[in-house]
């Protein structure tokens, strides 16, 4: 049985993403909100809600319990200094939290994060479950010679 550590992440989460798509609903500001205070625009990807939500689902059960406020930190980025010459140095910002926060609670509404009291979110029997499944198959489609003796 494969895990999610035995298959490259961004094959996992393309594929957590497709089957996400059905099961969450972007909500109408989705389209327009911007991921970060370090992006000018939101985001172009078509299947963006699923493949957040895909990628967080990943980050939980592989750190959990996590909170909100750690995810918006690996979700970050760099700001520019100055709006005018760019002479101050990039600082720090952080990722979009009602983003993160929105997605944890579609998450759990399908049962796959659970909230553990002070100390975030943690992933569900059911949550770990579609993890390994959807690993398996991702495991089975994928023609990498190297990755056979997880098969």
């Amino acid at each position: 049985m494969a895990t999610m550590y035995d298959v490259p992440a961004d094959d996992l989460i393309e594929a957590l993403a497709d089957d996400l798509a059905d099961r969450l609903e972007e909500p109408e500001w989705g389209k327009f909100a911007k991921t970060g205070v370090d992006r000018e625009l939101p985001p172009e990807q078509d299947d963006f809600w699923a493949t957040r939500a895909a990628s967080l689902l990943r980050k939980v059960a592989d750190r959990g319990p996590v909170g909100v406020e750690r995810l918006s930190t690996e979700y970050g980025g760099a700001k520019g200094g100055s709006n005018r010459y760019q002479v101050a140095p990039n600082r720090r910002t952080d990722g979009s939290k009602n983003l993160i926060r929105t997605i944890l609670q579609q998450l759990e509404e399908e049962d796959l994060v659970e909230t553990a009291e002070g100390e975030g979110r943690r992933i569900t029997a059911e949550g770990r479950s579609l993890l390994d499944d959807t690993a398996g198959s991702v495991l089975e489609e994928l023609d990498r010679p190297e990755l056979e003796r997880y098969a």
